[in-house]
């Protein structure tokens, strides 16, 4: 990604920010006309642009957040396309070849999770040189969320992903994207350690996300998908249950998917109760969380209608639901060196037996228990099989379908090729995959 692109995209995102960023309480200057150096100046300024890594992360069909979902969700056989006058959506939905570098929605995602990192490190970097360690602590631990969001979305989509941002970047396989992910994590952690978030801080940007059990719950996710099961086992064990992290939406900026997707009857709705599945592991009749996250509607062209965490234009965006971090700790002890496969059936179980009002998002399967004993790959397909019903439309059944080694007769894509806005600015731009 050049970074000259990036240069200018960070000062528009931020002017926009410190536009819309009434509700803060530093007193923001106009960036208008300043130097990068004066940007990155004042905890003010500074904070505007971590403000604005959300911003970019999660509003409009440009977002990480409308592009991921759509991207996986359609790869990953979870939606069917309502107009195919939507190019990249088609695309995506025909997957194989018809996905190539035009696609805008994979362009979409690779341009803004670069931003974010750049944009980030600039935050990170002037945060460790103010004099208010504990307001700059803050800015370290939120923009890390960011940072490592937008680092695991390259890696959970292309092969390899870039080793930093400039121009004509090296790239590094992704699972090395994870690894850096999960040491970026622990560094913020340990700035927040040493000091502790500032109230300050939390007052001056936007409600819903809590720090420090976030950063843990990315770690968790990250390590496991880098296949370190010891450390994400400890990583899931800090979550704290009593709390949880959204990404939050009012009037004025919507949530993507339902302003896209849900409202209307123009792009996409979920493929049917089944999600998508197989037969075998399609969900039990009797599953709430599919009542949860489709809706039936017989007054309106498609039956099947999107709800969950995109029903209205307010719908708060989870950043991680409580029941993954339960299927972490089950998949650990599952794959682990010396498999506790009770352990892990306890844990699942967990996830199967919860009634909606026993989780703060209402999401619950309230089944049976599944009997035991099971033998470990039985365990992990049905592991498998609840992370596909209970994390539906959260943009990692892709990276899901590749770690439990599912055919890929499922699957429309099992990489994605790199944006051609990538390939013809970078001579060290891999080549795209296969399939």
């Amino acid at each position: 990604m050049k970074t000259s692109c990036i240069k200018m995209l960070t000062y528009i995102g931020l002017i926009a920010v410190l536009v819309g960023s009434t509700s803060c309480k530093k007193n923001f200057t106009n960036p208008g006309a300043a130097s990068e150096d004066e940007v990155f100046a004042s905890l003010g300024t500074i904070t505007g642009v971590a403000i604005g890594l959300q911003r970019v992360y999660t509003l409009t069909r440009a977002s990480s957040l409308y592009n991921k979902i759509t991207a996986d969700g359609f790869t990953t056989n979870q939606y069917r396309i309502i107009n195919r006058g939507n190019t990249a959506e088609d695309q995506l939905e025909r997957g194989g070849g018809a996905v190539d570098g035009t696609n805008t929605i994979l362009a979409g995602l690779w341009t803004s999770s670069n931003k974010i990192i750049y944009d980030a490190d600039k935050v990170i970097a002037a945060a460790k040189a103010q004099g208010d360690k504990n307001y700059g602590s803050g800015l370290i631990g939120f923009s890390t969320i960011f940072k490592v969001l937008a680092m695991g979305d390259l890696s959970m989509y292309w092969e390899k992903v870039p080793t930093g941002i400039g121009s004509n970047i090296t790239f590094m396989p992704r699972v090395d994207g994870y690894t850096k992910a999960i040491t970026f994590i622990d560094e913020a952690l340990a700035a927040i350690a040493t000091s502790p978030i500032s109230t300050a801080f939390t007052a001056n940007i936007p409600t819903g996300i809590d720090i420090v059990n976030t950063l843990q719950a990315l770690k968790a996710r990250y390590t496991l998908f880098a296949g370190d099961y010891t450390k994400a086992l400890a990583a899931a064990n800090a979550v704290d249950f009593t709390k949880k992290s959204t990404f939050n939406f009012d009037g004025a900026n919507v949530n993507p998917i339902f302003d896209i997707a849900t409202s209307s009857d123009n792009v996409f709705q979920p493929i049917d109760s089944t999600l998508g599945l197989p037969v075998a592991l399609q969900p039990n009749l009797s599953d709430k969380r599919v009542s949860f996250y489709v809706g039936i509607s017989p007054s309106q062209g498609s039956r099947f209608r999107i709800l969950g965490f995109a029903a209205s234009t307010t719908t708060a965006f989870p950043i991680y639901l409580p029941s993954e971090i339960t299927l972490i700790k089950a998949e650990c002890l599952a794959r682990q060196a010396s498999p506790d496969l009770s352990g892990s059936l306890t844990l699942l179980n967990a996830v199967v037996t919860k009634v909606p009002a026993a989780d703060p998002f209402g999401l619950g399967a309230q089944l049976p228990a599944i009997v035991g004993p099971l033998t470990q790959a039985d365990l992990l397909l049905q592991i498998y099989r609840n992370r596909c019903i209970e994390l539906y439309m959260s943009g990692m059944k892709m990276e899901d379908m590749r770690r439990f080694g599912r055919p890929d007769s499922e699957k429309r894509r099992n990489l994605f090729p790199y944006p051609f806005k990538e390939r013809d600015n970078n001579t060290n731009t891999p080549p795209d995959p296969v399939f």
